[in-house]
Parts: C-alpha cells; sequence; structure tokens
C-alpha cells in the first residue's frame, strides 16, 4: 500500500504573523516569570514583624519609641513583664523575637528558625541599642532557637520550597496523563505524597541536616503540602481540563511560590503579598515545616487549616468530575445492553 504524500499545507513553512504571535506570547511568559518571581525579593522590607519588648512599662515604651524611629514601621511590637514571657512568645511563635530591657541593660533575643532574615534584622537592631548606650558597644544577642549547625543560613529549607510545588505538579500532571479512573489518580497522589513526604524528609533532615525535630512530624507537613497542591490541581484538571491544569499551575508555581516567604519571611514581602502567599499551599507548607521542625509543631494551626482546606477543596473536584464519567460510563453500558438484546 503506497504512503499517502503529505499535504502541502504541513510541508509549508509558517507565515510570518504566526511567528510574531509566538515571539509575542513568549516575551510575555518571561516578562511574566520575572515579575513574579523578582518583585517579592526586589520589594522585601520589615514592616509589621511582630516582636516582643520586656520590662518595665517606661523602658519598653522608650524602646518602641526608638525601634520606630529607627525602623518606622518595621515592627508590632507586643508588650510583656519579663524575659520568660518573651520566650514563650517566642517558641509559641507568636513573634519573631524580642528586646529585653527587665534587667536594666537590653539584649536582644532572636528565632533564627524562624527566619534568619528577621534574626540578622535584629541583630542590627542590638548594634543600634549598643550604640545608643556608648561608643563601641553592641547589645548581647541570644538564639534561643536556632538553625541547625550544618545549615546555619536555612539555605535547605529555603531552597526546598521550589522542588515541593513541582513536586505537586508533576505528580498531578503524570497521574491525569497516565492514569485511567479519577478514583486511582487521587489514590495515587495521596500514596505518591506519603512516599514523598519521607524521602524530602530524610534528604532535608538527616543528609542535608537541614531539619531537626520528629521526623515523621517533618514528613507528615511536607505530605500534607504535597497533598493538598496535587489533589487541587488533578481536581482542576478533572473539571476544566488542561485549561484546569494551567489554572492551578500558576496558582501554585507562580502566585504561591513567590509569595510563600520561606526564604524570608511572610511579613517581610510587600504589602499584602505575605498574606496572600500564606493562603496558598506553598507558603503554608513551609511554615507548617518550620514549626514542626523547630518548635515542636506550635503555631502550626492556621497553616494545617490552610492545607486540609485546599486538599479537601481538591478531593471535592476530583468527586465531582469523576460523577459525570460514571454516568456515562453506565449509560454507554445500558445502551450496549439494549443493542445486544434479541427483538421479539
Amino acid at each position: 500500500m503506497d504512503t499517502p504524500a503529505p499535504r502541502v499545507a504541513d510541508t509549508l513553512p509558517s507565515s510570518w504573523p504566526t511567528v510574531a504571535r509566538a515571539v509575542v506570547l513568549l516575551t510575555a511568559l518571561i516578562s511574566v516569570l520575572l515579575t513574579s518571581f523578582a518583585w517579592p525579593s526586589v520589594r522585601s522590607h520589615v514592616h509589621d514583624v511582630p516582636i516582643a519588648v520586656a520590662g518595665p512599662p517606661a523602658a519598653v515604651k522608650q524602646v518602641s519609641a526608638a525601634l520606630d524611629q529607627r525602623l518606622p514601621g518595621g515592627f508590632a511590637i507586643t508588650e510583656v513583664a519579663d524575659t520568660s514571657a518573651a520566650e514563650r512568645l517566642i517558641r509559641d511563635r507568636e513573634v519573631y523575637g524580642a528586646i529585653d530591657v527587665s534587667s536594666g541593660a537590653p539584649q536582644v533575643i532572636t528565632a533564627s528558625a524562624a527566619g534568619a532574615a528577621v534574626a540578622q534584622t535584629l541583630q542590627g537592631v542590638a548594634v543600634g541599642l549598643g550604640q545608643a548606650q556608648g561608643a563601641g558597644k553592641t547589645s548581647p544577642v541570644r538564639d534561643i532557637v536556632a538553625l541547625p549547625a550544618d545549615d546555619p543560613r536555612g539555605a535547605g529549607l529555603a531552597a526546598g520550597a521550589l522542588p515541593l510545588v513541582m513536586g505537586g505538579l508533576l505528580a498531578a500532571l503524570l497521574l491525569t496523563r497516565l492514569v485511567r479512573g479519577i478514583a486511582r489518580q487521587v489514590a495515587g497522589a495521596l500514596t505518591f505524597a506519603i512516599t514523598g513526604g519521607l524521602a524530602v524528609a530524610a534528604i532535608l533532615q538527616f543528609w542535608l541536616g537541614s531539619l531537626d525535630g520528629s521526623y515523621l512530624a517533618n514528613t507528615g507537613a511536607i505530605a500534607l503540602a504535597i497533598a493538598a497542591t496535587s489533589l487541587t490541581v488533578i481536581g482542576l484538571e478533572s473539571q476544566l481540563g488542561y485549561a484546569g491544569f494551567g489554572l492551578g499551575a500558576v496558582t501554585m508555581m507562580l502566585i504561591g511560590n513567590p509569595l510563600s516567604g520561606t526564604s524570608t519571611a511572610p511579613e517581610m514581602l510587600p504589602g499584602w503579598s505575605g498574606t496572600l502567599g500564606q493562603l496558598l499551599p506553598p507558603g503554608a507548607g513551609g511554615q507548617l515545616l518550620r514549626s514542626t521542625a523547630f518548635f515542636d509543631g506550635h503555631g502550626s494551626t492556621h497553616s494545617v487549616l490552610v492545607l486540609m482546606t485546599w486538599l479537601g477543596f481538591g478531593v471535592a473536584l476530583c468527586l465531582a468530575g469523576g460523577l459525570p464519567r460514571r454516568e456515562r460510563r453506565l449509560a454507554a453500558g445500558s445502551a450496549e445492553n439494549v443493542v445486544a438484546q434479541p427483538s421479539s
């Protein structure tokens, strides 16, 4: 049998207007990518970062005024009576650090595990407080919840944010393309969330030394983040097809990842973007992992609720997407039975 000759339209080169449209589209895409990833970093600054100031009311007001003069609007201050109260707020993840003037001479208390960038800012505050006391002096700094010695800058935790998002997206892509049946896709996503959580937590904790705390708790935090991402995207794809996958990818990768605040702190992102980031799986997952790894789970309630909401949303979409498919299969089966019945 002769092979049919290719159509002329298939062999002709594309028109120049088609090339121009492709170039315009690619230029727009790279501009969006750059904006989504660079804008939060370039515009990051200290604003409304929660800290505590411990000491007598008069001293607390004096320190608060000095902080507002040094960094206007930089801190949201909680006044406490003594050192133990300030440390309790830090360990409960209600504040990032504290300035303690309860003993007379000021000292700065930090928690680099909560955010290395904020801890560095507070170290700069310690220098300013020391200079106010006298030339060449620096107020002492205590890091009561420090990052691991093997990763004192928290690089592993910051770098792990993107692979977690990509893992959830890749799981959704492969499962929707290779696995038939929405129930099997959901089962595959949940199973991968567990195995992926075990693997990622093992690498970050036992090899790179970037995590402390309970390995199983860290695994659970990572697994919940992966499941929330992958199931949401699978659910969107079941409803909208390729457009749903694109919507999920944009939400998680181009919005959620840059606004997660994992490498700095949500409060350092510009304007409202940090708050938005904590309502999406990448941001909530990063904060949950910090809580399980360094703070015995304190301060994790909001992150767990956000992730469970997204996970439930994804499952609901998957169930809604699976019902029409089941009805079509039942209808097709009924039609086959009718055709197969012999006429009387």
